[in-house]
């Protein structure tokens, strides 16, 4: 596993066309934006784990 420091406005990139950014960071959480083209499916971990569960 990869671990990246980042302050806000700065950004990450993943392949050619993807890219995260760090929009707010507050207490206990983080604000990101991702920008990826539309076929890629991006999912909050926890909901896909919940999809995932009520499938079985």
């Amino acid at each position: 596993m990869l671990v990246i420091k980042r302050k806000v406005s700065e950004s990450i990139l993943i392949g050619d066309d993807i890219e995260i950014i760090i929009s707010e960071i507050s207490q206990d959480k983080v604000k990101i934006a991702i920008s990826a083209p539309q076929d890629i499916k991006i999912t909050r971990k926890e909901l896909a784990e919940t999809c995932e569960f009520n499938k079985k």
